[in-house]
């Protein structure tokens, strides 16, 4: 895993003072309640690709404009909220492009999610109302963690994986770079599941899930390869774990409107 450049303090959303959301999506707005119930932050608004957005509210946040309006305010913290896919990746190669660094990077986590002292949290996370990491849990770069996930010792999530509502995940498992765990799905003690693959809703996984492969099911089999383009070179772009796009979410996934998403 491309270890985290800091960690943030559970409860904490990555220093306080002015934020601003990256993609008006789901999770965005997600991230925005999250961030107001931690407190010390000023949420200035949201950005996105799309120009028909840009002067409107969303939850009574402005939409700014483009990643533009991030570079115009460099006191801002920022956070990435692209759905599931290669779009949290291909945001942080755009903005290290435009002289973004990784210290501008906030971590949101939810006054209600419980974060061991032997845990650690990587820069640009999220993690909402009752996520569990209980001992020597890792998350890298850019994990979004979803409601009432349990994450439980030396567990190792690695940058841009996103782990759906409640989740379970035993000790020692290892969650690649970019794979997406739908809602309720199970990992067994000491199991991987490869970069940017699926484990759907539902899905017990009983073996490893290996890298760029979509497995459902109780307990989980494959289903079919994951659909991964290479991903947009980019000279300055920032280090990530090793692995590919996921692809298009699994079938009843909720796909934001933003285009940053894609």
């Amino acid at each position: 895993m491309s270890r985290p450049a800091s960690t943030r303090p559970a409860g904490a959303a990555g220093g306080g003072g002015p934020l601003i959301l990256v993609a008006a999506s789901g999770l965005a707005r997600e991230a925005a309640q999250a961030a107001r119930a931690a407190g010390g932050h000023d949420i200035l608004g949201f950005v996105d690709d799309n120009p028909a957005r840009w002067g409107s509210e969303i939850d009574g946040l402005p939409v700014l404009g483009g990643l533009d309006a991030v570079t115009e305010r460099p006191q801002a913290r920022i956070v990435l909220c692209p759905g599931p896919g290669r779009g949290r990746e291909r945001l942080a190669g755009r903005l290290a492009e435009a002289g973004v660094t990784e210290e501008r990077y906030a971590t949101i986590v939810h006054p209600t999610a419980a974060v061991s002292g032997s845990s650690t949290v990587g820069p640009g996370c999220v993690l909402l109302a009752g996520v569990v990491l209980t001992a020597s849990v890792q998350l890298g770069r850019h994990v979004v963690i979803m409601p009432n996930t349990v994450l439980t010792h030396d567990d190792v999530v690695d940058d841009y994986a996103t782990l759906c509502a409640s989740v379970s995940l035993a000790g020692s498992v290892r969650v690649g770079s970019g794979a997406y765990l739908g809602a309720g799905a199970l990992v067994r003690e000491g199991l991987t599941v490869g970069p940017w693959s699926t484990l759907g809703m539902g899905a017990v996984a009983l073996h490893d899930v290996p890298e760029r492969e979509v497995w459902v099911g109780n307990p989980a089999r494959f289903l079919r390869p994951a659909d991964v383009p290479d991903p947009a070179p980019s000279r300055r772009q920032p280090p990530a774990s090793a692995g590919h796009s996921p692809g298009p979410p699994p079938p009843g996934a909720t796909q934001p409107s933003s285009r940053l998403w894609r």
